[in-house]
């Protein structure tokens, strides 16, 4: 180190792990935040079916409480039981993804979910997450795959016949599983080219699906025309709502639309923001999203190894996906695919199986090495 006086140099110091605070304060913020639109925009729906106004927020709000003693759970122990556990994570999905056409129950013409007693369970919510602990201990197991197309196959085998199952009932999921498998692999991968023929290949296949299914093919019609259409009221009305929002909203618990929109609630809740808290209040919602994502990218790209990085990549596109895919059908930039919004929407095996991703976020963080900036006096000596 050169010597001289008044003087300082800037070097890197490894810092080691850390709780990134400012994740745990982002989706604490957006789960309260969605609780409080849930009930803003079930309060009609709730009064309808026979039930007080707070009867659907608080069961959110319940399952929010579940979701953050999931969060804390899988942030204290070692991540590393995944890698283990990966193909076992990997048959159990695809095992339930076949249950769900055995003994699944079927809702707004979909067969989704399987009965646990009073309560149901939606088995394509952990399929994320095992598809992105099944891909990323791939990638890291086997490192010469990943230059060799047929050896890229060999890897995305099980989570496309995995997601395939899904979206047979469900293209839009399907289609995020898809994607958090892709974009692990696009992240380990050095051969770029790889990647993009299987996106390519995914997206023909997506076509076909839309094709071969005619109720898929009327969503597109829809999409395009739904002034025309004679089924296009829940995209017009949710225009309606994003329209006369304005700048700063209707005012929180004023949307008209929401009496009218039948998923005010879950898949159509960016337009009840728009329409009570305006340009401003989706603003704020987009925002919260993108530093969740920024804060996300980091842990990634701080990970004490690459598996976790990978598993932290998974959620994150995973989470950016889905809020992608429900602001867009909610504003008609995207055809209608009923996907909920990260920790606003209501749902049960969502916000739980999201809460637990991201403690599993804030596990890679704890164990993580990032580096800091530090100022050091010249002449003055510090261990790094």
């Amino acid at each position: 180190m050169a010597r001289g006086r008044g003087k300082e140099t800037l070097r890197l110091r490894v810092k080691g792990g850390y709780l990134d605070h400012q994740v745990v304060f982002l989706v604490m913020t957006l789960t309260c935040f969605g609780i409080l639109m849930v009930y803003s925009a079930s309060s009609h729906k709730a009064m309808v079916i026979g039930t007080t106004s707070m009867a659907i927020a608080t069961k959110q709000a319940a399952l929010a409480g579940i979701g953050l003693v999931a969060m804390y759970i899988a942030s204290v122990f070692n991540y590393e039981l995944f890698r283990k556990l990966s193909t076992v994570l990997m048959i159990a999905s695809v095992s339930l993804s076949v249950l769900v056409f055995i003994i699944g129950t079927a809702s707004h013409g979909s067969m989704r979910w399987i009965p646990l007693g009073p309560v149901q369970f939606q088995p394509s919510e952990v399929a994320k997450f095992a598809i992105a602990v099944y891909v990323a201990d791939r990638c890291v197991h086997y490192p010469s795959r990943l230059t060799d197309p047929r050896g890229v196959l060999k890897i995305l085998a099980l989570p496309v016949a995995n997601t395939l199952l899904i979206a047979k009932e469900n293209l839009s999921t399907g289609v995020i599983c898809f994607g958090i498998a892709l974009g692990i692999v696009f992240v380990a991968s050095p051969k770029t080219r790889y990647t993009v023929i299987v996106m390519i290949a995914g997206a023909i296949g997506a076509f076909l699906m839309i094709k071969l299914a005619g109720y898929r093919s009327d969503r597109i019609t829809n999409w395009l025309h739904p002034e025309e259409s004679g089924k296009g009221s829940q995209i017009m009305n949710a225009l309606y709502a994003v329209g006369s929002g304005g700048l700063f909203g209707r005012g929180l618990g004023q949307s008209i639309e929401k009496t009218k929109l039948p998923e005010a609630n879950n898949d159509m809740i960016f337009s009840v923001i728009c329409e009570e808290l305006g340009i401003f209040g989706a603003v704020c919602v987009i925002a919260l999203f993108a530093m969740l994502v920024i804060r996300m990218n980091l842990i990634a790209r701080d990970s004490k190894d690459r598996f976790g990085g990978l598993i932290v990549s998974g959620i994150l596109v995973q989470i950016a996906a889905q809020a992608i895919l429900n602001m867009g059908v909610a504003t008609n930039l995207l055809p209608n695919t009923g996907m909920a919004l990260p920790f606003i929407s209501s749902g049960g095996t969502s916000i739980i199986v999201l809460m637990a991703e991201v403690g599993v976020c804030l596990n890679v963080s704890r164990q993580g090495v990032p580096y800091e900036k530090v100022r050091i006096p010249e002449g003055r000596r510090e261990r790094a």
